[in-house]
């Protein structure tokens, strides 16, 4: 496979073309509860990290709505593997906003992953000549075990706004606490940093402006929103798989105490064309949106605010209604869903773990709805 990320390169067609050998791979990621070392390699070759850093240093500068097409597709081979990806290509987008060296220094290597945790842990980074001191624990870094730097967000002592600080893996200690009922594969640890310098062109002020160095449209979104158009993509995939595991199911398989088979049980066929209508009808929207931002960003630079809060409801609308589509086709599957040698166990926890992540969040819902009636939300996003 191919590593350029050159424009116009079909990184979609990449993804199926991979996915086979992701397929292989899912029992092992499953049990390593990380990606194998060599469908990391495979990634790193096909530029899969690169898909959302800038063009200056090699990257892809993704649209938005191709991201989600690409963990899309290979979340329908396995979701820890699309999750990964969305997330390590979250943390990348603050190549953007990072000195040329310093960029260079983390994402020019062709192993330069970062990973990190979400913010919000009560730690203060300590002013010193030249960087600051941190100490702290993060955890939910998914894809920290093939990543090479790290990041911590938290406030600066004796300041209100908010710094990302980066750093080598080697100069932390990570902890396994990742024992969990679905996305096993993200290897979503927790780290550990103690006294640790960080030079100030290790910093930066993620999604802030004044500080943002490359031009291009991909970074008037903020990461945050790349994450949930590629964390929706990862929803919709599992969904999809789901409903594909359901058509292949053997003609003649019927439910116990049933007189016919499934596929001629009217329920069942209505359930399953539900199904494809909520699948379908959101992936539409999650597009549309996407699309109409990004042409308004193309004419006047920034988006709307009702396009900002879009983005935020289609990302968390998608989530939710690939959940209801997987619970549906699980249920309606039978006592065979629930044995591993089956698909469907597996991704049912998928699908329930990334809807527990912040981008599931149903309490979205209501900050959407207060800004649709003008309120000033209790919550931002």
């Amino acid at each position: 496979m191919d590593s350029e990320t050159t424009p116009g390169t079909d990184f979609v067609a990449r993804a199926r073309t991979l996915a086979p050998e992701i397929v292989a791979a899912t029992a092992e990621i499953e049990e390593r509860r990380e990606l194998t070392p060599t469908l990391v390699q495979r990634l790193v070759e096909g530029g899969f990290f690169r898909l959302l850093q800038p063009r200056s240093l090699g990257g892809a500068e993704l649209r938005p709505v191709i991201f989600a097409q690409v963990t899309e597709a290979l979340a329908e081979a396995d979701a820890s593997v699309a999750w990964c990806v969305g997330q390590n290509n979250g943390c990348a987008m603050s190549a953007a906003y990072l000195g040329e060296a310093p960029a260079r220094e983390i994402f020019g290597p062709s192993t330069g992953i970062l990973a990190w945790g979400p913010p919000g842990a009560p730690y203060e980074a300590q002013p010193v000549e030249g960087g600051y001191r941190i100490s702290g624990t993060w955890r939910f870094a998914s894809g920290s075990h093939h990543a090479s730097w790290l990041g911590a967000h938290m406030r600066v002592e004796g300041r209100k706004a908010q710094r990302t600080m980066l750093f080598p893996k080697s100069s932390v200690r990570m902890v396994d606490i990742w024992h969990t009922v679905g996305l096993r594969g993200t290897g979503s640890d927790e780290y550990v940093v103690k006294d640790l310098f960080v030079p100030e062109h290790h910093s930066l002020s993620r999604d802030d402006p004044r500080e943002r160095r490359e031009t291009g449209l991909l970074y008037r979104f903020t990461s945050n929103q790349l994450y949930s158009a590629g964390f929706a993509g990862v929803a919709l995939g599992i969904a999809r798989a789901a409903i594909g595991d359901f058509l292949e199911l053997p003609g003649n398989k019927t439910s116990r105490g049933a007189a016919r088979p499934m596929r001629e049980n009217n329920v069942v066929q209505s359930q399953l064309a539900q199904c494809e209508a909520q699948v379908r009808s959101a992936r539409a929207f999650l597009h549309q949106v996407h699309d109409d931002a990004w042409r308004t960003v193309e004419q006047t630079g920034e988006q709307t605010a009702e396009q900002r809060m879009l983005i935020r409801l289609t990302s968390t609308w998608a989530i939710q209604q690939s959940r209801a589509a997987v619970n549906t086709l699980y249920h309606a599957t039978g006592s065979a869903a629930v044995f591993e040698a089956n698909p469907f166990e597996h991704r049912l926890r998928d699908i329930h773990t990334v809807a527990q992540q912040s981008q599931g969040r149903q309490l979205h819902y209501e900050t959407c709805g207060q800004i649709m009636f003008g309120l000033t939300p209790e919550n931002q996003f």
